[in-house]
């Protein structure tokens, strides 16, 4: 079964750097991953798109508050994403999901897989 493991959460001062990881697990070979999203929810607050990114490797959707701050890639070979978050603020705060969209290589059915959740706490 396939699923997206995420990675590289965690506590940071303001100012501060995190990676965050997503790979697709399982039945991996199985899976073609066009576009990759990352979102996040804070308490209390709905969940918010953060950045996606094509296969060709075309970033888009920053939203206006991480712009210039946050980097989303991939690696296509690795069914991997990466979301590099620099200069964090306190309003970052929040759980970060991955979200891979495509299809299965045997059929052709479109997935849309999530990730876990991984908590980023911005703190000093």
């Amino acid at each position: 079964q396939v699923q997206l493991v995420e990675s590289g959460g965690g506590l940071v001062q303001p100012g501060g750097s995190l990676r965050l990881s997503c790979a697709v697990s399982g039945s991996s070979d199985s899976t073609f991953v066009r576009n990759w999203y990352w979102y996040r929810q804070a308490p209390g607050k709905e969940r918010e798109l953060v950045a996606g990114i094509s296969r060709a490797g075309v970033a888009s959707d920053y939203a206006d508050s991480v712009k210039g701050r946050f980097t989303i890639s991939r690696d296509n070979g690795k069914k991997m994403s990466w979301l590099q978050m620099n200069s964090l603020k306190f309003e970052d705060t929040a759980v970060y999901f991955c979200n891979a969209h495509g299809q299965t290589v045997a059929t052709g059915a479109s997935f849309d897989y999530w990730g876990q959740g991984t908590q980023v706490t911005v703190s000093s």
